[in-house]
């Protein structure tokens, strides 16, 4: 009987040894892997949007093959697979190493729509999500990268087939940026900062033409011209304030406006 379950324990042990080692061999090694077997399983990985899979397989092909087109190409891939994954920084890092390795690279456009578009999404901001913040109350720092992301694209590559969404874009962006500016500007109204007000006035003027905020630049640098009693300075502004904007509310409060 004990001979029996002695040897019955020495039949386990070899099975399970077995069996452990077959588990083992089962774990892809990728030592054999081609240079074009990492990249087919990177992308497609990528296209069934598992991202952690295709960072790790497009990464692994640049250590291994660092040259040849399909580690161009891996590094091109990665950027779109780092935006997906909601890693924006290594995103916008890996398309700036792009930039600097392959200036001239027939893809060069969609890398810069990708930076644009990053920086556009980081506008946004994880609250948006949940509460209706308005965003031009915010640091707007991100939104004048992804503006000059898009401008750049638009400039070198205006025939693009990523200039149209990014003109599109930009408008947004231009949009907002001169809210922001207007923003700031009636802060320094209501605390009498009216040289500062102008300034901001101005910027919106000279940068942002065609935005939304434009009459309200007009207004502000009238009103506060008029009440530095810089009295044709503040004409000059009410006056194409009233040729452009004629309904506009703001005409008659600077007209009105006794300055003492």
């Amino acid at each position: 009987m004990i001979k029996k379950l002695r040897t019955l324990f020495i039949l386990f042990i070899i099975l399970a040894s077995f069996l452990n080692l077959s588990g083992c061999g089962s774990e892809p090694t990728h030592e054999d892997w081609t240079a074009d077997r990492f990249y087919s399983e990177a992308k497609n990985a990528l296209n069934r949007g598992d991202y952690t899979t295709a960072i790790k397989y497009y990464e692994m092909l640049e250590t291994r093959y660092p040259f040849g087109k399909y580690a161009q190409q891996a590094q091109l891939d990665v950027i779109y697979a780092y935006y997906k994954y909601d890693e924006p920084e290594s995103a916008l890092v890996a398309a700036d190493r792009f930039i600097k390795m392959y200036p001239r690279h027939p893809k060069i456009d969609y890398v810069y729509y990708m930076k644009g578009v990053v920086n556009f999404e980081l506008t946004q901001g994880l609250l948006d999500r949940f509460l209706p913040l308005d965003r031009s109350q915010r640091d707007q720092g991100t939104a004048m990268q992804s503006f000059q992301n898009f401008s750049t694209l638009v400039r070198r590559f205006p025939k693009s087939k990523y200039s149209k969404d990014a003109r599109l874009r930009m408008i947004h962006l231009r949009n907002r940026l001169a809210q922001a500016e207007i923003n700031i500007a009636t802060f320094y109204m209501k605390r009498g900062a009216y040289l500062a007000a102008a300034n901001r006035a101005k910027t919106v003027i000279a940068s942002y033409q065609g935005a939304k905020a434009m009459p309200q630049a007009l207004f502000i640098l009238a009103k506060s011209y008029k009440i530095m009693e810089l009295k044709d300075l503040s004409n000059d502004a009410l006056r194409v304030l009233k040729l452009n904007y004629p309904n506009y509310e703001g005409i008659a409060e600077v007209e009105n406006l006794v300055v003492r």
